[in-house]
């Protein structure tokens, strides 16, 4: 993992904990597998399991070959896409992934946007802070059917680790669910609260949607013009997973006539150009990449990721292991 990441993550308690169940130097920190280090090199001919996080060079064939005696990689972060390659699936390497953990504050971002949406707390905030005064008809009762949780549409478009979470969090409130993921089994998306539904006509009848589906070649750009066209005026884009989902120039121009509202956590480009009017948008509340985890969440993933490494020590196997065939189509 990288240094910054080191010092974010892998303290505390979850360091500790790390130091108990392991053989590990806490000292030793790799980011280059191929560092031309003879001392280096005797002791990567000894490590059984890597423990990864963000920044983790590639763990390639040539990277393989110092570590004869690999047999796992536990990831103190989401996906494992960014390093462990096909030349690790063929050694046959176990892999774990703390992507679970990091689901649950994306869900919880997820879900205060989803409500805040549908009581027009956006709106209604630049509304009082231009006003400053009474904000009639919107307080106190009015604001009409279209404002409030009751009985209100949301749909949730992947049923992926967080998409799952999102649906669990939605259960205690009054709202109707639906559910488009082609590989999700519609009687498991009922069990889970929702009612699978295909993308278009989930568009067509949701107040608001919210993005949880990978970034893949087929779902970049998944929602272009034409598909937010059929989102009914007033609704909201929720958007937590990946910016290319959403064809940027499309969603801006129906944001600049006001016809929708956003909450966008993620952009494409990641970091929008300084003279985007999304910036400035009253119907558009834009974050910079704050829903995973941070600060004090970030010790749930390292916490996770070595309480995976305790289940191998035990010969347990893995809670959440990663899946090589579901890499395809998962972030």
């Amino acid at each position: 993992m990288s240094q910054d990441t080191r010092a974010a993550v892998l303290r505390g308690r979850a360091l500790a904990e790390l130091v108990r169940v392991a053989d590990v130097d806490p000292g030793l920190l790799l980011t280059d597998f191929a560092r031309p280090d003879q001392e280096l090199g005797a002791r990567l001919d000894r490590v059984e399991v890597l423990f990864t996080g963000w920044g983790c060079p590639t763990l390639d064939a040539d990277a393989l070959r110092r570590m004869p005696r690999l047999r796992a990689v536990v990831h103190a972060a989401g996906s494992v896409k960014q390093h462990v390659t096909a030349a690790c699936w063929e050694r046959g390497l176990l892999v774990s992934s703390a992507a679970a953990a990091n689901a649950l504050p994306v869900a919880e971002y997820t879900l205060a946007a989803i409500l805040f949406a549908n009581k027009r707390v956006l709106e209604s905030a630049h509304a009082y802070r231009r006003v400053r005064g009474p904000l009639a008809p919107l307080h106190p009762f009015g604001g009409g059917p279209s404002v409030g949780n009751y009985r209100r549409t949301v749909g949730v478009v992947g049923a992926s680790l967080v998409g799952r979470r999102v649906l669990e969090l939605l259960r205690p409130f009054d709202l109707r669910v639906l559910v488009y993921d082609p590989y999700a089994d519609p009687a498991e998306l009922v069990s889970l609260g929702g009612e699978a539904c295909g993308l278009d006509e989930l568009l067509g009848r949701s107040h608001v949607v919210s993005l949880h589906a990978p970034e893949l070649p087929e779902t970049r750009g998944l929602l272009n013009a034409s598909r937010l066209a059929l989102m009914p005026d007033g609704a909201t884009l929720v958007n937590t997973a990946r910016g290319a989902l959403v064809d940027t120039a499309a969603l801006t121009r129906e944001l600049v006539t006001g016809r929708l509202y956003a909450v966008l956590d993620h952009t494409e480009p990641q970091v929008l150009p300084a003279d985007s009017p999304l910036y400035d948008l009253p119907n558009v509340l834009l974050t910079p990449h704050v829903a995973g985890s941070l600060g004090g969440e970030l010790e749930r993933l390292a916490v996770t990721a070595v309480e995976e490494l305790e289940r191998y020590a035990r010969g347990a196997g893995f809670r959440y292991p990663v899946d090589p065939g579901r890499l395809a189509y998962s972030a």
